[in-house]
């Protein structure tokens, strides 16, 4: 019967098991695992607005995944456990075995086995004649010190050997690579404390600065302090799009997305610059990344006494790859009612044959904006924040569309129309009047693109890290580790026999002729240095 644990026995025994390389390689398997979900569903910290279309999408599964905290992944308790727990296990790892590796590095070669015919590659040759037994091994030695192995020599009663091993590099590699990956997680774990993104979503003209308030969504870190965040104004002056016209199976996709912008930090001058999709812009100590666009025409709501009570580009969120867009208009003062309108867009717009709507091009050749207009309380005097993009329309009076009878408003850009009810008039305000009369509607309404602002102090040495991981994997893939034994016997006939052995540590498929190619370069060499020992009659 074995004797009980204990409590320290049971605590070395989870720490052994903990600190075991097996378990750190199942750890980094679950965490990848773990990161999947946050590819699947929509983050908050990425894509806000994603998330709230989730809910809207998805009203009975969204509730569940949220308190799964499948909508922050990356925060997550259980993700988050999983981190800490690997970089546990990895330090308990790689601790031990840098000291063992250290110890390794300054101890001898090995002592030459007595029996090398059991090892890989083993070679025996008679030496040359006159050879000397102790100058054939002094050859070997300096033959294995100059291919960069470490050696030892040993001297035995009739016989000279010499121990040689290389490859300690790939321990070294696999110290660094695990290391590394200790410092990756160290790195990402004050990234993530200390930075923060931030979305906004500007409108060509529009100029946002960097302010906390300025944000449309904002996810600081746990120790983020507003007050570093650099002053810096970014406008964005044109968005262009390039589509594909000449390949008729892919006609109307996008090829190129180019977001010209005007960066002005404060005190210094203007500097105009450009965002692409996979060409961030660095500036201010923050990285901008370009996640979407779209267009964002121009509404304009006219009370009947002619006052404007409603004025701005407001941005049409895509639906489909032909960029038919859904947008919410909110008018909450200056009418007789709370006015809320359901709009899509249109850039090129055809008619199905049920007579339904839809964009046939996503560039702006024939653009229509239909609108469904609410009446009522928005619930926007409610103290409730609510989203921009999405229109609750539970309480509202529908006055147009659906199953009121009454069509939709219908308008081109520079037309207008009358409200229901007599509220008002609603006009969509043509960009570029001139152009749009000459036949051009390209700059008949504004784009819009969606900006990522990330700010991670610790970029360069994350960067740092992973070029160490990556230089330790290939060491510790593409280094062999091997001894190899050379030993000369001295025959009762004074005749010199030459023994050659390997022995490799772990997969080595060119030990065998890298021991054959020793004992050739050695046996030249020999030949080469003939007589090595003086004999009476040149004496």
């Amino acid at each position: 019967m074995q004797p009980k644990l204990g409590l320290t026995g049971w605590l070395r025994w989870f720490w052994r098991q903990l600190t075991s390389m097996r378990t750190a390689l199942f750890l980094l398997l679950m965490l990848a695992i773990a990161a999947i979900p946050g590819s699947l569903v929509p983050q908050r910290s990425s894509d806000p607005n994603g998330v709230t279309q989730y809910f809207a999408d998805n009203p009975d599964l969204a509730p569940v995944l949220d308190q799964l905290q499948a909508f922050d992944v990356y925060t997550s308790a259980w993700f988050s456990a999983i981190y800490l727990l690997l970089f546990i296990s990895l330090i308990g790892c790689v601790i031990p075995r840098t000291k063992h590796h250290f110890l390794a590095l300054r101890a001898k070669p090995p002592t030459t086995p007595a029996r090398l015919s059991r090892l890989s590659g083993f070679i025996e040759h008679d030496a040359p004649a006159e050879t000397d037994a102790s100058a054939a091994i002094t050859h070997a030695r300096t033959l294995l010190k100059s291919s960069g192995y470490r050696v030892a020599r040993f001297e035995a009663e009739g016989e000279s050997s010499v121990s040689a091993e290389r490859g300690y590099l790939r321990e070294t590699g696999n110290l660094i690579f695990h290391g590394a990956l200790v410092g990756v997680l160290v790195t990402v774990g004050f990234g993530g404390g200390y930075g923060f993104s931030g979305q906004r979503v500007l409108v060509e003209g529009q100029t946002f600065v960097n302010t906390l308030l300025a944000y449309d969504s904002f996810n600081p870190g746990r120790f983020f302090d507003d007050g570093t965040l650099d002053p810096y104004t970014l406008s964005l002056d044109d968005f262009a799009v390039a589509y594909e016209q000449l390949n008729l199976q892919a006609y109307g996709q996008p090829i190129d997305f180019t977001a010209d912008v005007t960066v002005t930090p404060k005190g210094a001058e203007a500097e105009p610059s450009v965002v692409k999709v996979n060409g961030p812009l660095r500036t201010n100590g923050t990285s901008i990344y370009l996640l979407g666009n779209g267009y964002a025409p121009t509404i304009q709501v006219t009370a009947p006494d002619g006052t404007v009570v409603f004025s701005d580009s407001v941005p049409f969120l895509p639906q489909d790859a032909n960029l038919t867009s859904l947008g919410i208009v909110k008018v909450p003062d200056g009418l007789a009612e709370q006015l809320g309108m359901i709009g899509f867009f249109y850039p090129t717009q055809d008619k199905a044959e049920s007579g339904a709507n839809f964009s046939s091009y996503p560039d702006l050749e024939y653009p229509l904006l239909t609108l469904n207009v609410y009446t009522g309380d928005l619930g926007l005097d409610d103290g409730v924040p609510t989203s921009v993009y999405a229109l609750v329309t539970d309480d509202l009076t529908q006055q147009n569309g659906g199953s009121t009878g009454v069509d939709s408003i219908e308008l081109k850009p520079g037309e207008s129309t009358e409200l229901p009810n007599d509220l008002g008039t609603v006009s969509f305000i043509d960009n570029d009047p001139a152009a749009s009369a000459a036949g051009d509607l390209k700059q008949s309404v504004p784009r819009f693109a969606s900006f990522d602002i990330h700010h991670d102090p610790t970029q360069i040495w994350l960067i740092s890290f992973s070029a160490l991981v990556l230089f330790g994997l290939f060491t510790g893939l593409l280094v062999p580790r091997r001894r190899v034994w050379v030993k000369a016997t001295t025959r009762a006939d004074g005749t010199v026999h030459l023994e050659y052995a390997g022995l490799a540590r772990g997969d080595d498929p060119a030990l065998g002729s890298a021991v054959t190619a020793l004992a050739d370069r050695h046996l030249k060499l020999l030949k080469s240095h003939q007589p090595i020992v003086a004999t009476p009659e040149t004496t």
